[in-house]
């Protein structure tokens, strides 16, 4: 059963029904392939994967955006196309010690990853097919994907959720709660 979103062309399916999220357990096969790479490819993954960011996003970090303190990281909204729009998006103090081991204290403006996006992309997905994940999910927007299902699954609430990834419409941060499969079952279950 294929299934639309209330946003229209925001689905977690392709039009064949494929799934666009990374599942529970290709979510913790790439954290683990994360862990394997270079340094700097390892922090820009786990990043991606613990702040739902897009590439572009994360690539725009630098070391001013992250608080160690305040366990947070500031991302700022660049799909709107207006400056001054950021997001901070609470993470593990595991993601914040990587980041403090590989990148240390640089200069508060300096970019944590002075690469191209396309180079960023290449990295990502190498990642993905070293940790086995499914076709359609294996891009960057996989991982953002799979971070508003794995938030779902965890039992935040999707306001949160919505300030986290910087929707501007509760309709689309609607969509991760579209899942099917043993995700719906997980969730269903704690109905019960």
């Amino acid at each position: 059963m294929l299934r639309t979103s209330p946003t229209v062309g925001m689905t977690l399916h392709t039009v064949r029904g494929r799934r666009k999220y990374l599942t529970p357990g290709e979510r913790m096969r790439f954290l683990e392939a994360a862990s394997t790479e270079p340094p700097e490819i390892g922090t820009l993954c786990l990043t991606l994967a613990w702040t739902g960011c897009r590439v572009s996003e994360a690539l725009g970090l630098t070391h001013a955006d992250i608080d160690h303190d305040g366990r947070i990281v500031t991302v700022r909204c660049l799909k709107k196309r207006r400056s001054g729009l950021v997001r901070e998006v609470p993470v593990p103090a595991k993601l914040l010690t990587a980041l403090a081991r590989v990148h240390g204290a640089g200069a508060p403006d300096a970019q944590l990853w002075p690469m191209a996006r396309s180079t960023a992309w290449r990295h990502v997905k190498r990642v993905m097919r070293a940790a086995g994940v499914g076709a359609s999910a294996a891009s960057p927007k996989g991982l953002r994907h799979g971070f508003g299902v794995h938030a779902v699954r965890s039992g935040v609430p999707l306001n949160l959720l919505q300030r986290w990834l910087g929707h501007a419409s509760m309709a689309t941060t609607a969509i991760y709660a579209d899942v099917m499969g043993a995700e719906e079952q997980e969730i269903a279950a704690r109905m019960w």
